[in-house]
């Protein structure tokens, strides 16, 4: 089998699909509170495109997906693609990425299709700091999709920004993990788009403040390319983790790639260049000679992905997380 290496000997077997620009929520250092001018219907990628691209992907060694946004359950069809991607040979894991507003009425139908895992954003427990936040109301929405999500068997992460806008809560979010059989990651907050410029809080100060609550927390063994350093305190069913990427960056274990909703192929988050996958798939080639194409493309491109992001000396102003892909 072929596989997809960079320059720096990383092979790539994780793509991340953007669906959508479209969010039901207004998260303070993702999206502007008044929205953003969203990417016309005929410029997003076809379910047909990127199933397409999956195929040729999985046949370079791509093996894990993760569908993201946006927010990805508002594209209608969401459950026949993943059937789809279930269906090609290669894909062995389909992950989504959710802020949990839909999630749990949609749960029973995403697990029939093929979804392996879930992951639920989640920055605060309390009503009032949920809407500061994101400028809407809904956590007991997202707390009765965590619980669906476990019901059904997923196994579970919980993404938390941490900030000045949840300092004094951070502890409360770790005890989502004391009886329950799931993961918590605080994830250093990435100066892009709206949040640059704004503070997020480092991992190290955050453990320190956990430990300080729950006694000293043991190291668990790191998983190959995990980006995340994962702690269990005692009394604990499931584990805390911290993903770093200011901190303690990780970019020499890289192993995946972006696929924006409008079809630019990224190869790091930090910079702007990007394949344009969605001009090769609208070429007029089809068959073996569009595969060659895109194949070709990918490959050679390939080996211009960075070897590690500069988000300590530069934030990105331009685009929105939501348009890159969370």
């Amino acid at each position: 089998m072929q596989t997809l290496t960079d320059s720096f000997g990383r092979k790539i077997d994780y793509l991340r699909i953007s669906l959508t620009d479209k969010c039901n929520l207004r998260c303070r250092y993702c999206m502007p509170p008044q929205g953003i001018n969203h990417i016309p219907h005929e410029e997003i990628l076809t379910f047909e495109e990127i199933v397409q691209l999956v195929r040729l992907l999985a046949g370079l060694g791509v093996k894990k997906i993760r569908l993201t946004g946006g927010e990805p359950l508002v594209r209608r069809g969401i459950v026949n693609l993943i059937s789809l991607l279930q269906d090609i040979p290669g894909i062995e894991e389909i992950c989504l990425t959710t802020n949990g507003l839909l999630f749990s009425e949609m749960a029973a139908d995403l697990k029939l299709a093929g979804l392996s895992r879930v992951n639920i954003s989640l920055d605060t427990l309390n009503d009032d700091t949920f809407f500061a936040i994101t400028g809407s109301l809904g956590v007991e929405k997202v707390r009765k999709s965590i619980q669906t999500a476990l019901e059904l068997g997923f196994p579970v992460k919980i993404n938390c920004v941490p900030g000045e806008w949840n300092a004094a809560e951070l502890s409360d979010i770790a005890l989502l993990a004391k009886d329950r059989q799931l993961d918590i990651r605080f994830i250093e907050l990435m100066p892009i788009g709206c949040a640059n410029g704004m503070e997020g809080l480092k991992s190290d100060f955050i453990l320190a403040r956990l430990e300080d609550s729950f006694g000293k927390a043991a190291p668990c063994r790191r998983l190959e390319h995990a980006p995340e350093k994962l702690f269990h305190f005692e009394g604990f069913k499931g584990k805390i983790g911290f993903i770093s990427p200011l901190s303690h960056a990780f970019c020499s274990e890289c192993n995946r790639i972006r696929l924006t909703a409008s079809g630019l192929l990224k190869f790091c988050l930090c910079y702007d260049k990007a394949l344009d996958i969605k001009k090769i798939l609208r070429s007029g080639e089809s068959g073996t000679k569009l595969d060659d194409m895109l194949c070709c493309e990918i490959q050679k491109t390939i080996k211009e992905k960075p070897q590690a992001h500069t988000f300590n000396q530069q934030g990105l102003k331009s685009r929105m997380m939501s348009e890159i892909g969370g």
